[in-house]
């Protein structure tokens, strides 16, 4: 099979979460266990940081994969779901596996598949471990795909483990309260392995202190150990692609320092916190990663890791920007952007999927918006009518449009100079219309 067939295979053998949804998840680690038996455990043969969390994942499994490049270490970078390739998922130095690895590989256990019968996931990171044990990676940033307890990352045994917040999403699997959530994203927590929790919150705050005492280990929240303030540049009235952050670190001299990022949602003043966290236990590790490696990383996440669809600029006349936040405290951190932007008018072209609770991100979308629904090209993707009739219950007002890139072109069309155009609600809308260069 060349590339394209390879991966019609996967699609078409293998269930994919991001395609069907819940069918498609394994609520154990039987599968991925054998299949990485029948790989040699590469699991074991590489150094990790383990990140899971609710939202903030994906963007602090970037820049710690970018600081470590910076510093000199060869890192590996494992992170789903992918916007447009496949292989953005497996990344080594920022630079996707060849279409040849994911062949070869394919090929070679095609059997394997046939006996085991893994979902598309776990297939996905038995390749990702045995690349990254192959290629004698220094260490590899593991982004959990779903909860943790029993997601299929869960197998390893890293340096350090990472859970960056808590909040509503998939509670059809992972339970219908903040505090089982938890309980399932507190499932990384290790014997002896130091933890950091991103964001300090009350009500699951003993969730994780509880899991790291029986588990005899170290724990501090990122919240607790800085203070970040941030403001975005503006240059010549637009946006520029670069945050200015001061970082005040409460328990080191001097206490101070400043950094730019070129992520620049507001929601990165939570992440970088508890990116500082992760490198200050790494440091303790033994790994050197100086306060330049920080700044010269930080500078360049997208450039050096590849990663798009947080908060990013898809064009300025009319100014059009995607996020892939999805559930609602995804959502109430692209909204705080949103009103930080200056314009006369929104116009939010929406999809979603259909197997999640919409009223929480409906409930607090603003109504003066003019909207543009549609439906992301996969088959978890809600109707787009059935989404406007939803939305319109809720006071929003907007259009059906037959694909995503429709309804788009309307938005940029019908926007005046000043206005802003949003795309998003869902990871799969941002995959339609980030345009990138994935050449092999």
């Amino acid at each position: 099979m060349d590339y394209a067939q390879t991966i019609k295979y996967l699609y078409e053998q293998l269930p994919v979460f991001t395609r069907v949804g819940a069918s498609a998840y394994k609520e154990d680690l039987t599968n991925t266990i054998e299949l990485c038996k029948r790989l040699g455990d590469p699991q074991h043969k590489f150094k990790s940081v383990h990140v899971g969390g609710t939202n903030g994942k994906g963007s602090t499994s970037h820049m710690l994969a970018a600081i470590l490049q910076v510093a000199g270490y060869k890192t590996g970078l494992y992170t789903s779901p992918h916007l447009v390739d496949f292989r953005e998922r497996i990344r080594i130095n920022g630079q996707m596996i060849s279409q040849q690895q994911v062949i070869d590989f394919v090929a070679e256990h095609q059997k394997d598949f046939e006996d085991i019968k893994p979902s598309f996931f776990e297939m996905t990171v038995g390749l990702a471990f045995d690349i990254f044990a192959k290629e004698e990676v220094d260490i590899a940033i593991i982004e959990v795909g779903l909860g943790g307890r029993l997601d299929s990352t869960n197998i390893i045994m890293p340096l350090l483990s990472v859970i960056t917040n808590i909040g509503w999403d998939h509670m059809n699997i992972l339970g219908d309260t903040l505090q089982l959530i938890a309980a399932e994203k507190a499932g990384i927590i290790k014997q002896g392995i130091p933890v950091v929790i991103g964001e300090y919150q009350a009500e699951v705050a003993d969730i994780f202190l509880r899991k790291a005492a029986k588990e005899e280990t170290e724990l501090v929240f990122a919240s607790d150990e800085f203070e970040v303030k941030g403001e975005r540049l503006k240059v010549k009235g637009e946006i520029s692609e670069l945050l200015d952050v001061e970082i005040e670190n409460k328990n080191f001299q001097p206490s101070t320092f400043n950094l730019q990022l070129d992520l620049t949602g507001s929601y990165q003043l939570k992440n970088i916190k508890t990116v500082l966290a992760a490198v200050q236990e790494l440091r303790k590790q033994g790994f050197t990663i100086t306060d330049g490696h920080l700044q010269t990383a930080l500078r360049q996440v997208k450039t050096l890791t590849g990663l798009h669809g947080r908060w990013e600029v898809l064009n300025t006349h009319p100014l059009t920007i995607c996020d892939t936040g999805h559930n609602p405290e995804g959502i109430k951190e692209v909204l705080k952007n949103i009103a930080a932007t200056p314009f006369e008018h929104l116009h939010f072209v929406i999809g979603m999927v259909n197997d999640k609770d919409i009223s929480k991100v409906l409930n607090i979308l603003p109504i003066d918006a003019t909207y543009y629904f549609c439906r992301p090209d996969i088959p978890r993707g809600l109707e787009a009518e059935t989404l406007k009739q939803n939305a319109e219950s809720f006071g929003l007002q907007g259009e059906v449009y037959p694909s995503v890139k429709a309804a788009l072109l309307s938005a940029q069309k019908n926007a005046g100079k000043n206005d802003l155009v949003f795309v998003g609600g869902s990871t799969f809308v941002v995959a339609e219309v980030v345009n990138q260069d994935l050449t092999d």
